[in-house]
């Protein structure tokens, strides 16, 4: 695994948060336990409520420590053309369905000038 994931100070800071904010989750639990204990029966919810919280919080560390930041961009694998990512191929199903939705997007504009024009011609 590359050590750059775990020690980029993107990873750093939110290493940080979760050492606050799980066990402050948990001791908020246990303050619940005791308050649902002594008879407040609405903490009994919180009980449950605290650790999937923690639970939730730990899944989205992961997730943000895993994940590229915005800005960068993806690795090459082994079965990029010699051009990189950038480069485009005809051979490439995703550019083919972007240029499909570029021509889409081209005739719903034009539907909206049309119906801009004749509205300006009705004068609405």
């Amino acid at each position: 695994m590359d050590t750059r994931v775990w020690f980029s100070r993107r990873a750093l800071k939110l290493h940080a948060v979760i050492l606050i904010v799980v066990p402050g989750f948990l001791a908020l639990c246990l303050w619940q336990v005791s308050r649902a204990v002594d008879g407040n029966t609405l903490s009994w919810a919180y009980v449950f409520e605290w650790p999937l919280f923690a639970g939730y919080a730990v899944y989205m560390w992961w997730r943000l420590v895993h994940e590229a930041p915005e800005g960068t961009p993806p690795p090459a694998s082994a079965g990029d053309p010699a051009g990189g990512p950038d480069a485009s191929t005809s051979a490439d199903p995703a550019g083919d369905a972007l240029q499909e939705e570029d021509s889409d997007l081209a005739a719903y504009n034009a539907y909206l000038a049309q119906l801009a024009e004749r509205d300006k011609a009705a004068e609405r």
